[in-house]
This record gives C-alpha cells, structure tokens and sequence, in this order.
C-alpha cells in the first residue's frame, strides 16, 4: 500500500500541494511569530523576560490558568448533567428536541452575547439585580461574570461531546451489575462513570482550551479587574502599538494551549475503544433504570435552571434590540435594525460573502486533508495531519497575531483584503471537516476504492466518482460549521479586518465597548436568524444526502 501511494501520479501532487498551503498559512505564521519574540539582532530572551517580571502579565497568565480550570469544571459538570438528562431521564421525544435547540443555542451565536446579557440582567441598573431586587452595590464584572459567561457560552461542548460517550455505553453491562444487586448509587459510581471517564477528561479539555482562547467575553467583563493573557495580548498591539510584546504574550499562551491539546489527543488515542459507536451488538433489552427518580428530578432542576437562563438571556437580548433602551426606555422602537439594515449592512454583507466563500474551499481542503490522512501512506503523513491541527489547536488571538506579523510586510502582504480572512477560517476552522471525512471513511469498506481502481479509474476519478459521494455528508458538515464560524468568530480576525472588509462580530464588539448596547443586541440577533437558518438548511440537506449517498456510490461502481 505505501509504494503504491508512492508511485501514485496523483496522491504523491495531492499531498505536496496541501503540504504547501499548510507550511504558507500554519507553520509560516507561527515561525514569524517566534521569530519576532526570540530575534533581536540575534537571539534574545528580553522580550519573553520584560513580561514575566511584569506583574500584570504575570496576574494575567495565572488568571487566564484559573478561569480555564473553573470554567473546564463547571462546564464538564453541567454538559454531563445535561447528557445523562437528554439520555437516561426517559424524557419524551419532542422536549429532547427542546433541549437540544435551547443547549445549542451559544453555539451558533456570537461568543460574546452571553455578556451582553448579563449585562443587561445583572448590571448595575440590570433588570433582575437592581429593578427586581433592588441590588446596587452588585457587579458583573471582573472574575465572578466571566465565569458565568463562558460557563453558559462553553458547556454545550461538554454536552455534545458527553452525549455521544453516554449513548454509546452499553446498558447490559448496569443492567447486569443490578441483577447481582448492586444499588442505583453504586451501579453509576461504579460502572457509568467509569466508562464515560474518557469523555469527560476530553470534554473537560474542550471547554478549558475555549475559554484559555476566548478573547471576547474576558474584554467585556473582566477589563482591569481581571486581566487574562488573550485581552492583554490585543491591548499591547491595539493601545500600545507593541507588537513584540503582543507576540510575546502570545508565546506565554501559547504553552498551556498546547498542553492541553495534546493531552486531549493522547485521551483520544488512549481510549478510542470508548469512542466506537458501531459495534453489531444488539442494544439493551430492558429499560435503563440507572437513574433513581429522585436523581432525574435533580438532574431536572439543576438543567431546568440552566437552560430558564439561557433562554432569558437570549431573550433580554432579542428584547433590547427591539426597544429605544432596555430597563431605560422600553417604548418598542426598530431603531436598531435601522442601523443594522443602513449603516451596519457593510459589515453584514462582508461576513456572508466571507463565510461563502469559506464553505467550498475549506470543504474541499478538509475533504482531501483527511482522504489523504485516512486512506494513503505517504512520507510525513503524521506530520502533516498535526501542523494542520496547529491553527484549531491554539488560541485565535495567537492566530491572528501570527498572521498581522508574517502578512502585513513584504514579501507577502495580504492583510485588509478578503483572501486572508478567508485563508484565516479556512485553516482554523476546517478540521471539523477532516474529522467528520475520516470518521466516515473509517465505516467505509475500502474494498469500493478498490474495485474501482481494478476497472482502470484513475486515483482522481476514483475520488470523483465514489469517494466524494460517499463523504458528502462531512463536507455538508464541515461546510456548515466553517459558516458558523466565520459568522460568529471573532478572536482571530479582529487583527486582519479593515476598512475594505468588516466583519458583524466586530461591529457587535463596537456596539458593546461605546455602550450601544441595543445595535450590538441587533447585530447579535441577525447573526443568530442567519446561522439558524444554515443549519436547518443543512439539517435537512443531511438527512437526504444520509439516505442516498451510499445508494448512489454502489450504482456508479455498479454502472
């Protein structure tokens, strides 16, 4: 197999030309950025020592250390709540449906509008802290609301990611350690937790790596009160035209970043076992009792609560877009989508052709990427597999930094155009895709590839003709998530958009920092219709392409 991909005219092309686009947009950047911290007429040390005797940046790597581990736990601790209520509580089918759209509504809105939220309800005049409970002497700022925040952006991770493990556990085996009469107590502590101990030290490294990246919550919440290394970062570039020192930073970022991402790998690779969902066993013949109806009903409550909150902030939202001042002047009023739909219609323009423009090149880099990661053997496969992971793996702010230093001066100068903040999603956010093709083709008998390749196909016609379709679901999913992304992100592009091209997240952020509280409410809520649309669009697209794509890859081999 490996000389054969070898002497492949086409895998052996294939896989230079990825290499290329990923040493150019990956490796690249991060070497000019190191370059920049380490470099100063020779090899140097002074920028990397100026911010460890800083205090402040000192303050800000631990706290960024502190709220990642808060955040990862009460994250970790509410995703596995919410999964074992959606899956063992018996709930019906129509108020799962419920919970799932409430839990995933974070998700596919802009990371930001939690805070502006709470803002709203716990501010100093909010709704529930000053008009309810008459509270003054209340803050949401600094540690205490930015861990509310990420917490409610950041658990649904969790959740999807628990969920899958959960589901994938097989109810025989409580079911048997209940017929030698263990109790509902022991059964879970001793057997459910156990086999979905995996999933939770990888969800639990999800949502720490989310909020070590978030850029856009701590800058809105924490401020001075409780600097973290992503906010710090864009301040020294941003306010003190630093940009060594914003690098440098960056570097300090960069290192529990990627602990934590190679420890998720290496859970990952350790316990796939736990991750395999086809396995030709027969499913359980007797009802999953391992929840006591004392624990659903907590279960119920404690994800009652969180999704009632979810919902309120989601709703001071759409409410503050829809009057003149939410808690100060609560006359309806579509004065905000005036300005959204008049001077703000730039920006909304610019990040759907952006996130058009996304879908199909980042489609394809991820559908190849992981064919190539998947079904051949080439020389730095592995390698090339890891250096495309770089840009998801670590923080937006590194990204984006690392991309304003290696594409704002010769010899190649891309910044405030289109192309880099499409480069710029394409490359962070594509692995979605990559991960989705492999998962796929991992069920696919490769033995189709081959019989077409025994009728005389060549490897680009094989891809064409049977590959292709049979993947098609995870390019629709890859697809979809590079749209969500680049219609809510933000941490990596502020540093790259410009005057030619904007972006709605930035256009929110402006609204939130110049206390235009109801235009970035707006804003927030055209972002949710839109990304809403797209993936029901894409839901229903799936379900047909779920149907038919392997139908149509056994009749072209066939014809």
């Amino acid at each position: 197999m490996n000389r054969q991909a070898v002497r492949d005219p086409v895998i052996l092309p294939t896989a230079m030309v990825v290499w290329a686009a990923v040493f150019l947009f990956v490796l690249y950047p991060l070497g000019r950025l190191l370059v920049l911290v380490f470099w100063n007429e020779g090899p140097s040390l002074d920028a990397v020592r100026g911010l460890v005797t800083d205090w402040t940046h000192r303050a800000a790597l631990v706290n960024s250390l502190v709220l990642a581990a808060l955040v990862g736990v009460a994250g970790t601790v509410l995703g596995f709540a919410f999964a074992l209520l959606a899956l063992r509580a018996g709930l019906p089918r129509w108020l799962g449906r419920v919970l799932d759209a409430v839990v995933l509504l974070p998700l596919i809105s802009p990371p930001f509008t939690a805070a502006i939220a709470l803002i709203f309800a716990l501010g100093p005049r909010g709704l529930i802290s000053y008009h309810v409970f008459g509270l003054t002497n209340v803050s949401i700022y600094g540690l205490s609301g930015t861990f509310l925040s990420e917490t409610l952006t950041y658990f649904p991770i969790a959740y999807l990611t628990l969920k899958a493990v959960i589901a994938n556990i097989d109810p025989n085996l409580e079911d048997s350690a209940f017929s030698l009469g263990a109790r509902r107590r022991r059964v879970f502590r001793t057997v459910t937790v156990p086999l979905a101990i995996p999933g939770i030290a990888n969800a639990f490294l999800l949502v720490s790596a989310a909020s070590l990246a978030d850029f856009a919550t701590p800058l809105i919440l924490a401020g001075t009160r409780f600097p973290v290394l992503p906010t710090q970062a864009f301040l020294q570039i941003t306010g003190l035209y630093d940009m060594r020192g914003g690098a440098a930073l960056c570097f300090l970022l960069l290192v529990p970043a990627l602990a934590i991402f190679v420890g998720q790998r290496r859970w990952i690779e350790r316990r796939g076992g736990s991750y395999v969902t086809v396995t030709g066993k027969l499913g359980a013949v007797t009802r999953i009792k391992s929840l006591s109806p004392v624990a659903i009903a907590g279960l119920g409550v404690l994800c009652g609560a969180v999704a009632l909150l979810v919902l309120v902030c989601y709703s001071l939202i759409a409410a503050a877009s829809l009057v003149k001042g939410l808690g100060a002047d609560n006359r309806l009023s579509f004065v905000h989508y005036a300005h959204v739909f008049s001077g703000g219609l730039k920006a909304v323009r610019d990040t759907l052709i952006i996130a058009v423009l996304c879908m199909p090149v980042g489609g394809l880099f991820a559908v190849v990427l992981g064919f190539l990661v998947a079904r051949t053997e080439f020389p730095g496969r592995r390698a090339l597999e890891f250096a495309a992971m770089m840009n998801y793996a670590l923080p937006g702010t590194i990204v984006g930094i690392a991309y304003l230093v290696a594409f704002n001066d010769p010899p190649l100068v891309l910044t405030g155009t289109a192309f880099i903040l499409v480069v710029c999603y394409v490359f962070r956010y594509s692995l979605a895709g990559t991960r989705a093709t492999t998962a796929v083709l991992a069920q696919i008998d490769p033995s189709l590839e081959e019989a077409s390749a025994s009728l005389g196909a060549r490897r680009d016609v094989t891809f064409r003709r049977v590959v292709l379709p049979l993947v098609r679901p995870a390019l629709l999913a890859g697809m979809t998530v590079l749209f969500i992304r680049a219609m809510t992100a933000i941490s990596a592009t502020i540093f790259l958009v410009s005057l030619s091209w904007s972006l709605v997240t930035v256009r929110i952020l402006e609204g939130i920092t110049n206390l235009e509280l109801g235009q970035a409410s707006a804003f927030s809520m055209v972002v949710i219709v839109l990304v809403y649309l797209a993936v029901v669009l894409a839901s229903l697209a799936m379900r047909k392409l779920n149907a038919g794509s392997l139908g149509q890859a056994g009749s072209l081999l066939g014809g």
